[in-house]
């Protein structure tokens, strides 16, 4: 009797089992978008899309922030193969039968024409946002929605970078003790190292899995009293003392790609430029990326923060890292001691 009513539930586990293996992980970047619509659409539409979905960002050169894949669905064996990837947009008249599929997985209400999202439609982990049009003006229906696309797949890329830095955990213990002992806090992920490197310079860095290949790192330091006023080149001036000072090499500033001026951090009016940091050419490698350095008044301590978070990444997209280094930056705060 025991044996016998072992082989249903058996059985359920096996199907089970072999139901989960149906659906395949995603693959492919978290950048990295495939747009399926019928040829006829693309042809009218793709240099506006590419633009508004590929807006360039400031590195150490004007990177993509996403990477946009055009599919023709009826490529079918193409389409198997890149409808399983991470990010999808689907474009169409909600009739066409790959649309069909991936609105089934809907879960929010459909009223008609809209923006919807699916997930987990063709594998595991996988977000599809389906734009469904009416038939009359379809090319300028996606052009009235890519400003609204772009901005909901950049808050979950950011999301999901914010996400994914914070797996190694979040060292507040050491937030609550730079406030009290030193009057600063900064929140970052437990994996960064932090040193002091003097009595109002500390460094954070993470250079995991290998420094040659991947570096995050901010400093912090300050000077009191404020001053009365601050020019962007006594700020880069600043930067310049802290780096041949306090890094493992010196680093000269390049401007000739930068996004500056100022910017309102907590009520306070502060100071922002982005550019890239390159070794000095005297040096026998070369090296370069780009960099944020923000300078923060707190008038409770009669100090001036000099923030100044860079990254090195040969070869890889800095996007990802640059959000890394802003959510860091954005966790800044002084206290009134």
């Amino acid at each position: 009797m025991r044996t016998s009513a072992a082989i249903p539930i058996l059985a359920l586990v096996i199907v089970g089992l072999s139901g989960c293996k149906q659906m395949p992980i995603a693959y492919g970047d978290a950048n990295s978008i495939i747009a399926v619509m019928q040829p006829s659409l693309w042809s009218q539409i793709s240099d506006t899309m590419e633009t508004a979905l590929e807006p360039k960002i400031l590195t150490v050169a004007e990177e993509r922030a996403f990477h946009v894949t055009y599919q023709d669905p009826s490529e079918s064996d193409q389409w198997v193969n890149l409808r399983r990837f991470r990010q999808l947009l689907l474009i169409g008249t909600g009739n066409e039968p790959w649309m069909q599929d991936a609105l089934r997985q809907v879960k929010d209400s459909m009223k008609g024409p809209g923006l919807y999202l699916a997930k987990d439609v063709w594998s595991r982990g996988q977000q599809v946002h389906i734009l469904i049009l009416s038939e009359p003006d379809a090319v300028n229906e996606v052009r009235q929605r890519l400003p609204e696309i772009r901005e909901i797949l950049d808050t979950q890329y950011r999301n999901w970078v914010r996400n994914r830095m914070y797996l190694s955990g979040i060292d507040s213990a050491l937030a609550d003790t730079l406030l009290t002992q030193v009057g600063f806090e900064l929140v970052v992920p437990e994996v960064y190292r932090w040193r002091k490197m003097a009595d109002s310079v500390y460094q954070f860095r993470n250079d995991n899995p290998d420094p040659s290949q991947l570096i995050r790192e901010v400093t912090v330091t300050w000077r009191s009293p404020i001053p009365e006023t601050q020019s962007p080149q006594a700020l880069l001036d600043w930067r310049r003392e802290l780096a041949s000072t306090y890094y493992s090499e010196p680093q000269d500033v390049d401007l000739s790609l930068n996004d500056s001026g100022p910017f309102t951090y907590k009520g306070e009016q502060g100071y922002q430029i982005q550019a890239v940091w390159k070794n000095p050419p005297k040096l026998n490698w070369p090296a370069a990326g780009p960099f944020i350095l923000r300078a923060i008044p707190c008038p409770p301590q009669n100090r001036m923060y000099l923030l100044d978070a860079w990254l090195y990444a040969p070869g890889k997209d800095k996007y990802q890292y640059m959000i890394q280094l802003e959510t860091i930056l954005n966790t800044f705060g002084c206290g009134t001691s």
